[in-house]
């Protein structure tokens, strides 16, 4: 038995597919399109299986949006879940709000006017008996045709009988006529004979408190502030140690690896390739799942909402929807899930506007460059290093913001759509639910982004291990000299030989192919005050922007020990070949702003591309990032030089 799930967003239709399912479910795409459904079999009562299709929320089959697209394909047969045969549902399983009845049965008018046997589920009871709500479901039976069946898929109240009727599903008995205006009239008819009681009212007022501050012009932004603060402060503060973990786990296997083979290409991949290629892959993922996790908590209390409809004021000046918030937001953890998360926004152009603009925000990657850099430019001041990195976020932000409106304004020109949010009633969020989101979103993020990012760590592997080049005479020079005194003294031999082999590693750096395109291309950054060294770092931060620290310390000092303060001031006090300070404060203030402003990511280029459908748009997204930071920059570079000088 196939079994559609429908229903308005905000309903809990998320939460009871995760009820009825736990973790039996799959995750796939509908061919042509973006939109994920989740599909599970589960089992009933009577010994069958059914299988359950996910379809996104919407509220309404008939607007034009990618997601009605889609739930009316399914619906009418015309496509399914990709190796799964095209055929109508057997039943539909549509979900109803208690609390919002009227609202939620104009949409149940249009499944109905399907003809497909259909079972009605109406969710959030409990809310409803709170607020001295009571629906007769004798009444809504005998109305609809249709068997109805109370649930709380929070606590799992009545989800034995749900499963249990689902075999039983009837073709709706009445269907209203096919405009809108008669969905309506027939949905207020049927809510005035099954609703016994009015809400209470002392609670309705609360809720309206509520709403009237969080959706208050200056109430409501004060109140975003906080919270967002506090989501990002719990995210940066509690995810660092995984993070640590992470880190230190793969640096062991890499040098485990390195030591238990036999030096050469196998150990280097595997050492240098494959573990390092993975290690970066799961580095920011505790990251990425937190915030998920605490977006699903903010986004199942019914806050989310009210924060989406306060910043649509902000973001309709530039063209952007109030949808497009959630994805900007997830851009600060990470741009790979917040471009898939602009899924969520109706229309196409606000959509591709969303999605070329999202990588500007400051993601988690950026910081160890900007800690790099604000380190160099303010280590007389640490004080202004703060101010720095807050002026960091504000100028991705500011970016931003200008493409969209440039972009909303040119090659993605439309008239805005009517913001259109539904407001859902405040209820305790379902730990469960954010478990399950926080799950999908992870698996999502390593099969999009981590086999991406595991081949260009390979690719870049190789172009900074070959060709392999002879060691250089001082290096040599200081061997000799070690072996000597070894015998004598070994404490000062052993750091001889530690001289020998950072010069070595640097020499090799330099010719490597990556060292060789660094000096191929330095002509085209000599404006911006970057040298052949800073041009390499540019290039390697292709596969990550945090790499640009380590290409540094190997390039510079020889150790990718980037936790050293002797590297990190082997790489402060560095000098150009003429012997000034490769850092100065025009080079640092230009670096910054490039870093702030630059498209150094091709993982986020591959998402752009699947989730626009078009290589063309990762492109545009590439070179336009690239011609705003290198303007950018360029500006920084020459009003610095012209003030503060070197």
């Amino acid at each position: 038995m196939r079994i559609a799930l429908l229903g308005n967003p905000n309903t809990g239709k998320t939460t009871l597919f995760n009820r009825l399912t736990g973790l039996r479910h799959k995750t796939s795409n509908f061919p042509g399109t973006t939109q994920e459904s989740r599909t599970a079999i589960i089992d009933l009562p009577d010994g069958s299986a059914a299988q359950l299709i996910d379809l996104p929320g919407v509220y309404s089959l008939e607007i034009d949006q990618p997601e009605a697209a889609v739930c009316r394909d399914v619906i009418a047969g015309n496509t399914a879940p990709r190796g799964e045969i095209k055929a109508e549902p057997d039943a539909l399983l549509v979900i109803l709000d208690a609390t919002n009845l009227g609202r939620n049965l104009v949409f149940l008018a249009e499944t109905a006017r399907r003809r497909l046997p259909t079972i009605i589920a109406i969710n959030m009871i409990d809310l409803a008996r709170n607020r001295g709500l009571h629906i007769d479901l004798e009444i809504l039976t005998e109305r609809t045709g249709c068997p109805v069946v109370p649930i709380c898929a929070r606590t799992a109240e009545g989800l034995d009988k749900l499963t249990a009727t689902l075999p039983q599903a009837r073709i709706p008995s009445t269907t209203p006529a096919g405009s809108p205006a008669a969905a309506e009239q027939w949905a207020d008819e049927i809510t005035r004979a099954v609703s016994l009681a009015p809400p209470a009212i002392a609670r309705e007022r609360f809720t309206e408190r509520l709403d009237h501050a969080f959706t208050h012009p200056i109430l409501g932004v004060f109140a975003f502030a906080l919270v967002m603060a506090g989501l990002f402060w719990v995210v940066f503060k509690f995810a660092t140690i995984p993070m640590d973990l992470i880190d230190l786990v793969f640096a062991r296997l890499a040098n485990a690896a390195a030591t238990a083979l036999p030096e050469g290409i196998l150990s280097s991949l595997i050492a240098d390739g494959l573990i390092t290629g993975v290690g970066a892959t799961l580095i920011f993922l505790p990251q990425i799942l937190l915030l998920f996790f605490l977006l699903s908590l903010l986004e199942d209390t019914g806050y989310l909402a009210r924060a989406t409809f306060v910043i649509d004021r902000m973001l309709k000046p530039v063209g952007l929807p109030g949808h497009a918030f959630v994805p900007l937001l997830t851009a600060h953890a990470c741009a790979l899930p917040a471009i898939m998360a602009a899924r969520a926004v109706p229309d196409r152009k606000q959509r591709l506007a969303t999605i070329l603009v999202a990588p500007f925000m400051t993601c988690s990657a950026r910081l160890p460059v900007y800690a790099l850099l604000v380190t160099v430019l303010f280590r007389d001041r640490p004080l202004l290093a703060p101010l720095a990195f807050v002026g960091c976020y504000a100028l991705g932000i500011a970016a931003a913001l200008a493409s969209a409106f440039f972009f909303r304004h040119t090659l993605l020109r439309s008239p805005s759509r009517l913001f259109m949010l539904e407001l859902p009633s405040y209820k305790l969020p379902s730990l469960r639910t954010a478990l399950m989101t926080t799950w999908d979103r992870g698996l999502v993020f390593l099969k999009n982004a981590g086999t991406v990012i595991l081949a260009i760590t390979i690719i870049l592997w190789w172009l900074e291990s070959y060709p392999i080049s002879t060691p250089p005479p001082q290096a040599e020079s200081l061997r000799a000299q070690a072996a000597q005194i070894e015998p004598a003294n070994p404490e000062q031999a052993t750091q001889i030989f530690a001289d020998a082999d950072r010069i070595e590693s640097a020499h090799a750096k330099a010719n490597s192919f990556a060292g060789k395109l660094g000096h191929f291309i330095q002509p085209v950054f000599e404006p911006l005050g970057f040298d052949w060294r800073l041009s390499i770092g540019v290039f390697t931060s292709l596969a990550a922007r945090e790499v640009f620290v380590s290409t540094m310390a190997v390039v510079i000092a020889g150790d990718d020990d980037t936790d050293s303060d002797s590297v990190l001031n082997d790489i402060a006090s560095a000098k150009r070949d003429d012997g000034s300070p490769l850092f100065d404060r025009p080079t640092a203030w230009s670096l910054l702003t490039f870093f702030v402003l630059a498209m150094l990511c091709l993982p986020t280029l591959a998402v752009t591309a699947k989730e626009s459908g078009s290589w063309k748009w990762a492109a545009l997204q590439f070179a336009w990032m690239t011609a705003v930071a290198y303007s950018g920059a360029f500006l920084a570079y020459t009003l610095a030089s012209l003030t503060i000088g070197a």
